[in-house]
């Protein structure tokens, strides 16, 4: 018996730079956009287990992006939030730490994007977390993950942090 897999390109972009729009976190996202912003595919942050708490996959997350030529990667720049207990915000910093070094380990140039950076460039300051989301869909109506909504908060995110990096509004 054999095996075939297919990948769809849902914009038929084709031969252009691919960037990939990083939101980490264990309940993150990847999403990969061609140049000209048409959206080609997403990931949603693979977890492993580890004891009781939940860390990125590492591999997978090596493996999708492999998959791809990746001509720059803009990661969002994370740090502590209000409110955030000391253990959320290592887990948080574990998983950021662990996407870069993927980037760097695969040699994929990358960018720290500030949030404030990508949600003005989305005209979303001071909009609720919900309005990523709702952004991403008009831009993106035929994106059915983005309905989801906390999965779809995290590809609306990595999505926008892309956009910003292609210097799209």
């Amino acid at each position: 018996m054999q095996i075939v897999t297919f990948k769809v390109i849902i914009t038929g972009e084709v031969n252009m730079t691919m960037c990939v729009g990083i939101d980490p976190g264990c309940s993150g996202a990847l999403v990969l956009m061609g140049s000209t912003g048409g959206y080609i595919d997403h990931l949603n942050m693979p977890t492993i287990k580890v004891g009781t708490k939940s860390r990125v996959n590492g591999a997978a997350v090596a493996a999708w992006l492999r998959d791809y030529q990746i001509g720059h990667a803009y990661l969002e720049q994370v740090g502590a939030m209000p409110g955030q207990g000391t253990a959320s915000m290592f887990t948080f910093g574990h998983a950021a730490g662990v996407i870069e070094g993927i980037l760097q380990g695969l040699n994929i140039p990358y960018t720290l994007v500030t949030p404030q950076a990508w949600k003005k460039s989305a005209g979303l300051i001071g909009s609720d977390k919900d309005a990523a989301r709702s952004r991403a869909i008009q831009l993106y109506p035929e994106l059915r993950a983005l309905d989801a909504k906390a999965k779809g908060q995290a590809i609306a995110d990595a999505l926008l942090i892309a956009r910003y990096g292609a210097g799209l509004k």
